[in-house]
Order: structure tokens, then sequence, then C-alpha cells
């Protein structure tokens, strides 16, 4: 057992550091002056640097040897928790020793470089500035992809990182099942006649907006107490230690409803982290089962509960308290098809629920082409507009409201955009459950007690953390694998019923 707790206290170490490395981050992302950029790219390059060698040391493949755990089996002598711990803390060491300690620098240094860039392009609508950055970004990627190594394509090493043991063929299967279900509906709903939400169209006070959002967060059991809300160009949320999870968002004066939603998303994801048990603080294990499922958390409060008749029936009384005079004239059950109206735009982040997930389809063609080599940087801007018109059938008129939206090509995160559409498909498939579990769910939302929505997810979902893989958790709780059936079915009855077709 010695050696077991060895590798305990070396984890430790490691949570503690990386959460470290997470605050220079966080204020980079949040409080940072502009000009701060380059030695803040320094620093954490450093810290990574400092972090990847500890991961790497001989001595934790001594200590895994001298616990016979290797590539093929897990020791059964420990209970359930240790022998999660061993397999995650192994397949994080296989994962890592494979990485030479300068390239993990350099490309640190490369992503801090290049967020900046990529905020500077975005606000000029030029490309030109952040293209560059983004081929070093893609030369990483497929450096890594090649040391880590795959059987089928280098896009699977990185997926990997957020969705473990899946690959890309896989997403491609579920992807190709889920596509022409959401063709079907939205063209439906094209031909039907299109709702009226004319009345958003006001001033929306950013600092009402604040105090609506941060009640609503506070009441779905988002703890302030362990956390604080911040505004950021890119709404996020991270974890600076057991009782530091933080969540950002974004206000727009003339946007109600993405003030609204990205409040309630990141919230979502905030109150996930909260709910990891007490037997796996402070370890590995203390992390989302994957981005998919943490993802079904955040688009689970979203969508199906932030855009729930019932959730609105307890919360638009109070909206039209703060907001009198924009909708003291609008009925609940106008304002719910408001904020449920379908029509494709060219921003993922303000999409609705029905069109969301196309997006990242789009996202995720684009990302294998760019990882193979099959497209060019220089064509990517190109390439984004074709697919977005195949897709969606809009046309970005611009740069940031195309190829520069999202932040996470300049952070380096390749593989993580399948994890949004997963989200989607876990998350109604888990509430399926749900509502036979909680038989009163619907008067529950009415009256806004939330609580016991949230003590269900802690049970079957948060408290377990990474100790159980996603492939498991569906299985435990449904009963059976990924099925996009669920979302689709979902979609279908909602959306049938709002726009009468």
């Amino acid at each position: 057992m010695k050696d077991l707790i060895k590798l305990k206290e070396l984890d430790h170490e490691i949570y503690l550091l990386s959460h470290g490395i997470a605050l220079l981050q966080w204020d980079q992302e949040t409080y940072m002056p502009e000009s701060a950029v380059n030695e803040r790219s320094e620093q954490i390059a450093l810290f990574e640097g400092i972090l990847h060698n500890k991961l790497t040391d001989s001595i934790w493949g001594e200590l895994f040897a001298n616990l016979s755990v290797d590539d093929h089996s897990i020791p059964e002598k420990f209970n359930n928790n240790d022998n999660a711990f061993l397999r995650e803390a192994y397949r994080r060491y296989r994962r890592k020793i494979k990485l030479p300690v300068e390239l993990i620098k350099e490309f640190s240094a490369e992503v801090s470089i290049s967020q900046s860039k990529w905020i500077k392009a975005k606000k000029e609508d030029n490309f030109s500035i952040f293209a560059p950055h983004l081929e070093k970004i893609i030369d990483f990627s497929r450096k890594i992809a090649d040391l880590v190594g795959y059987t089928e394509h280098p896009y699977d090493a990185l997926l990997d990182e957020y969705e473990p043991w899946m690959r890309s063929s896989g997403i491609k299967s579920v992807f190709d099942k889920l596509e022409p279900g959401l063709r079907s509906l939205i063209g439906r709903i094209k031909n039907a006649p299109q709702i009226d939400s004319s009345f958003l169209d006001h001033n929306f006070p950013v600092e009402l907006q604040n105090q609506f959002g941060k009640k609503m967060q506070k009441e779905m059991g988002y703890d302030f107490e362990r956390g604080r809300l911040d505004l950021t160009v890119h709404p996020f949320s991270t974890t600076l230690g057991y009782n530091d999870v933080r969540i950002t968002t974004h206000y727009n004066k003339n946007d109600l409803l993405s003030g609204i939603f990205s409040n309630i998303h990141e919230a979502g994801h905030g109150q996930y982290e909260q709910g990891f048990g007490e037997d796996i603080q402070g370890s590995l294990l203390a992390n989302g089962t994957s981005m998919g499922i943490h993802e079904s958390q955040s688009r689970f409060w979203e969508n199906l509960i932030g855009r729930d008749i019932n959730y609105w029936a307890n919360y638009y009384p109070e909206l039209v308290k703060i907001f009198p005079d924009q909708l003291k004239y609008v009925s609940m059950k106008d304002f719910y098809k408001a904020v449920n109206k379908v029509e494709p735009s060219v921003i993922r982040i303000e999409a609705d629920e029905v069109t969301y997930s196309m997006h990242i389809i789009l996202r995720f063609r684009l990302e294998l082409a760019l990882i193979s080599g099959d497209l060019s940087v220089k064509d990517l801007p190109d390439a984004w507009v074709a697919e977005s018109e195949k897709l969606l059938g809009v046309k970005s008129d611009s740069y940031s409201n195309g190829v520069l939206q999202d932040i996470h090509w300049s952070a380096g995160l390749f593989g993580y955009f399948p994890t949004y559409a997963l989200g989607n498909l876990y998350n109604a498939q888990f509430t399926n459950i749900m509502k036979s579990d909680i038989t009163d769910f619907n008067l529950c939302l009415q009256k806004g007690e939330l609580a016991p929505i949230k003590n269900w997810l802690r049970e079957k979902i948060h408290r377990f953390g990474s100790s159980v893989s996603a492939t498991d958790l569906i299985k435990n709780i449904s009963g059976e694998s990924l099925n996009p059936d669920y979302f689709l079915k979902y979609l279908e009855g909602k959306y049938k019923t709002i726009y009468d077709i």
C-alpha cells in the first residue's frame, strides 16, 4: 500500500500545481492588462514545463511496476476508487511520457500568444493576424498526435484528451445519424410561420441582467461561497481548488437572452465541479468524466431546464419585475416561444438548441481536415463559409462572425468541439431517466424548487468525477450505450408543439 500512497501524494502535487496554472490562465482571460501577455506566456510555459516534468518523472513508472500496473491490467486487490485512480494515473503517465518537455513549453507559450492574437484579430476582423499562429498551433497538434500515437486518424490522439476512449470514426458515425434528423426538423420549421421575438429588441441594462443571472445561478445550486462570477470575452468555467470553482459570462445590453443562457450554461459547469465526492477530492479523479459529460451538465441546465415552459412559469414574473418597461406587455407564453425560436445563425454560442449541433458538425469536419492536412489554414475561411451554407444555410458576413468566433483553436483545443454535441446527446438520455425518477419534475420547475434535480445529478453523475468512464456512466444510468434518438425525439416532441408542425 505504501506505493499507492506515494502515487497519491505525487498526484496531489500535480493537482495543486495544475490549479495554480489555471489561476494564471483565468487572470489572463479576465483582469490581466493587455500588455502583460508576453511575460504571462513565459510564466505559463515555465509552470507547464515543471508540471510536465513532475508528470513524467521515472518514479511514476517504478511505482506502477511495483504495483503490477501496466497496459493490460490493474490488480484486483484495491477498492473501486483506488482502481480508478490507478487506471487514470497510468493512462495519464503513458500519454505524458511520450511528449518532450520542450515541446510542452513551446506549445504553452505559443498558445498564450495565439490567444492574444486571436482577440486582436477578432476585434479588427482580420484573419491574417491570427492565421500564422493557427498554423503553428496545428503543427504542434500534429506533432503531439504523432508522439502520442493513434491507430486510425491523428485526430483520435487529440480527441482522447477530452473524450477518452472515443475515436473520430465513432464521432462521425453518431453525427451521420444525427444530421439527417436535424435537417428534417430544421426544414419543417423553416416552412412554418416564424415566431415573433421583436419585443426583445430593447435596451436591457447589463447591471440588471447580472442581478437576474446571479439569482438563477444561485437557485440552480451554484455555490457562491465556493465560487464567483466575472466577465470575459468568451465565457468559460475553471476550477482553482476544491472550494474555488469560478465561472465567467458576458452581457450585451441589446441581447437579453445571450446573457441569460450564458449564465445558466456556465453555472451548469460550475455546479458539476462543485459536486465531486469528498472521497475523490484532491486527486485526478476530481475531474469531469469527459468533456462530453461536462457539456451534458451545462447544456442540460441551459436547454432542457432553461428553455422549459415550466421553468419560466416561475422565473418570468421575476424577470418582468426587473425589466417592466421592456416586458410588461409580453405574455409568458410569447416569451417562452421567443427563447425557443429556431433560426439558423452564424454564431455558435447564440444558436438555438435545434441548430446548435450543426455548428459542431461543421467544426468537427474542418478540424479533421486541418489535422490530416487536407485543408490549409489559408483556405480555412472559404471552407468555413461553404460548410456553414451547407449545414445551416447561412453565410457569415465577417471573419469575426465566422472563422474567428471561437477561442478554442487559439487555445490549442483541437478535439474539444465534438464534446459539445455529445453533451446534447448525453443530457437527453440522462433526462429521460431523471423524469421517471423525479415524478413531480414539472411541478418542481413551476415552483422553482430545483434541489431535487441538483441532488439527482449529484447522486447519479457529479460525485463520481472521472472514477467512472463516460461509456460506463451512460450505461449505468440508462441501461444502454449513447443513442442520438433520445435527443432527436426530445426536439421533435418539443418543437412540433411550439411551431405547430
